[in-house]
């Protein structure tokens, strides 16, 4: 096995788009890291089925539009950003890079894009939040210790982090049978830090002809709604809910009081048969009429997939995979190469699609065939 190539020191000038850090990125990984990072849940017929989601659409240009006073810059939650496109949270960054979650949070600031930062994070939430200041949300997973999840729910708000993105549609890991060839585990050294004070309980095991997940009460701490809604009412900072791909999910998130949704279907890497994110979106945004924002994970590769988004009913959009792949080529110059880069071309599109504000770009700026 090739043991894997330092990271870049000069971003070769053969990287023109996001894509282009495949390769570079592959060879700079383990097995693997590879395998966690690239890979999907089942057969990775969603994941594929991601990365496409936009050829169903057709952006209509515009000509010789007054773009004089044109801008990308928003307010969501009452915070204003300088571009619609977010660092998504991404589990575990140092299996990629050596600085990990911080060398992307440091490309973030620099690039003034907000940095969604993973629960199970690799590196602390203090060196992320002291260290490379800049907007910074949280991403959060149920925890059934809720003495310790209150803990690092008080160290967010004391270190200026902006909102919590509670992750809602995996109470139970996919099966991702990228990661079980590689015989996928974390390398010591490498662990989610903000997790070290947290009681965590035993995964039961289902004894011979037993029901391997509803055998086993596994689900019985998962949440619900009810407690969704309670821990919304109670947290001190917006709290947004990642993974809404139903409408009726997308009403019931507003009724919980929810400041926001994300549409994601986790990447691929939850449930190998279900819709793009780009596919429930327009359903999702009509039952939502405007009443919270919006944004869209999953399947942004291009700076054209964020104008499409955003017509189709997003406020903004998280990238993953093209910032991580950056990332483990040639840590922070990467990530912010790949920002630059998507930013480059989404004001491009909006250029030749004559949008010279955000909410100029709606469902009439594109075509589906």
């Amino acid at each position: 096995m090739t043991a894997p190539l330092p990271p870049l020191a000069i971003i070769p000038p053969d990287i023109v788009a996001p894509s282009d850090y495949l390769p570079y990125a592959q060879a700079r990984m383990t097995e693997m890291a590879w395998a966690y990072f690239s890979g999907g849940a089942g057969e990775e017929r969603v994941l594929a089925q991601n990365e496409k989601a936009t050829e169903a659409y057709r952006i209509l240009p515009r000509v010789l539009t007054e773009m004089q006073q044109a801008s990308t810059h928003f307010s969501l939650l009452g915070k204003s950003y300088a571009f619609p496109i977010f660092l998504a949270p991404v589990a575990y960054q140092r299996l990629a890079h050596p600085d990990g979650e911080l060398a992307s949070a440091l490309a973030a600031a620099a690039m003034q894009a907000p940095f969604v930062i993973s629960m199970q994070s690799s590196v602390g939430l203090e060196i992320l939040a002291t260290q490379a200041p800049g907007p910074q949300w949280l991403q959060w997973y149920w925890q059934s210790d809720q003495q310790a999840s209150q803990r690092l729910l008080r160290q967010a708000v004391q270190l200026g982090i902006e909102a919590i993105v509670l992750t809602v549609d995996a109470p139970v890991q996919g099966i991702r049978y990228q990661e079980q060839r590689a015989q996928f585990q974390l390398p010591t050294g490498i662990d989610a830090v903000n997790l070290r004070g947290f009681k965590q309980k035993p995964l039961p095991m289902a004894q011979a002809g037993q029901s391997p997940l509803f055998g086993t009460g596994f689900l019985q701490e998962a949440p619900t709604w009810t407690q969704i809604t309670e821990f919304i009412a109670q947290s001190p900072l917006p709290v947004l809910l990642k993974g809404i791909l139903h409408p009726e999910d997308a009403k019931q998130a507003v009724a919980s009081g929810a400041a926001g949704i994300v549409v994601s279907n986790h990447g691929g890497r939850a449930l190998d048969a279900v819709p793009t994110s780009f596919q429930m979106l327009p359903a999702i945004a009509q039952v939502v009429a405007g009443r919270i924002p919006i944004l869209l994970d999953g399947g942004i590769r291009r700076g054209s997939d964020v104008f499409v988004a955003l017509a189709l009913g997003a406020s903004a959009v998280l990238i993953g995979r093209p910032y991580v792949y950056g990332l483990a080529a040639a840590g922070a110059s990467g990530v912010a190469h790949v920002l630059h880069m998507l930013r480059t071309e989404f004001e491009i599109t909006m250029a030749l699609a004559g949008c010279a504000r955000l909410d100029q770009i709606q469902s009439r700026c594109i075509w589906q065939p």
